[in-house]
């Protein structure tokens, strides 16, 4: 910055004033300005900048990355948010790995980001140790808490589990199996909940072998409705815990000639993009992807501004998407 000043004739401060375009520089100096940068090849420090103003604009996410489409999503919706509020955004795979989560930790935290997001597997926590080396740093969870101080920002999966079980309930099945996701997993536990919920509330039960466990991917799915499909009287229909499952409920029943919903109806969750083009079109409960994404940015982004807000647990409301993948018994 001292050459380039040097060389336009003017002080460190007015080029300063010309790159950040934060106070009136005439155009006459502005072109000597951006002329010497040119000539010079100057391109300003990050760092240098981020070390004075300590802030890096910088939002660092913990990801518990899978085949499942709704991270792919959800991603997408923070990384919009963050480039429409001028944050750039640092991304780290964790693959349920406890080590590389807490690597990808110290990385993210000793790169200066001024906020993390969390989207993990529960089963692994984010290390205290490293965390309370960095006390004031803003964090959002996404869809449960593990540590005070953070915000939190939640789908009603108890209240979705209840809509996609009631939904089958009004249309006569009594039968419902439900494919259930993995139990280290808040939403998983409470969309689960849901469904026993709204089967006492129908005075229905839920017949042995009905309630299966999957993992939230392609083959879980799969692998579940094969075991529903060998008990002596399957289920009318299966409330799967998110659309992933829901695919791999698809090709399970495909390969047994199985039609959908004449033989079995099918109601997934999460509403991901491709649940709208599966044949026919999967029913689910719709989560508000990127309405999720964008609210996690702006809590964490106000967290930042003013660190001595209390703690936020913020819920999204669920919406049944009604589609071809249940009829009527």
């Amino acid at each position: 910055m001292k050459d380039v000043a040097r060389l336009a004739g003017v002080s460190t401060s007015t080029v300063s004033h010309v790159i950040n375009d934060n106070r009136f520089v005439s155009e006459a100096i502005k072109e000597k300005v951006n002329q010497a940068i040119a000539s010079l090849n100057y391109a300003p420090s990050a760092l240098a900048r981020s070390l004075k103003m300590n802030q890096t604009r910088t939002i660092g996410m913990l990801l518990t990355a899978s085949s499942n489409p709704f991270y792919a999503e959800v991603v997408r919706g923070v990384e919009r948010s963050c480039y429409e509020r001028g944050y750039s955004l640092v991304l780290c795979n964790t693959e349920g790995d406890e080590d590389r989560l807490n690597r990808s930790l110290n990385t993210l935290l000793q790169k200066r980001v001024d906020g993390l997001l969390i989207l993990c597997t529960e089963s692994h926590i984010p290390s205290s140790a490293i965390l309370s080396r960095y006390p004031t740093l803003p964090s959002v969870m996404m869809d449960w808490a593990p540590f005070e101080g953070s915000d939190v920002i939640q789908d009603n999966s108890l209240l979705g589990g209840e809509m996609a079980t009631n939904h089958l309930i009004s249309r006569g099945y009594s039968r419902i199996a439900c494919i259930a996701g993995p139990q280290d997993k808040s939403p998983a536990r409470l969309r689960l909940e849901g469904y026993k919920q709204a089967m006492a509330a129908a005075k229905l039960p839920i017949l042995d072998g009905y309630l299966v466990y999957g993992d939230f991917e392609f083959s879980g799915g799969y692998n579940a409705m094969t075991e529903l499909l060998t008990l002596p009287h399957p289920p009318q229909a299966v409330f799967t815990g998110n659309d992933a499952m829901a695919v791999g409920v698809y090709h399970a029943l495909w390969q047994a000639g199985l039609r959908i919903p004449e033989d079995i109806a099918v109601v997934g969750y999460d509403d991901v993009e491709l649940s709208r083009y599966m044949t026919p079109p999967l029913t689910t409960v719709h989560q508000p992807k990127h309405e999720l994404g964008e609210l996690a940015i702006d809590t964490l982004i106000h967290r930042i501004a003013d660190p001595t807000l209390e703690q936020q647990t913020l819920i999204l409301t669920p919406e049944l998407m009604e589609r071809a993948s249940v009829g009527g018994v």
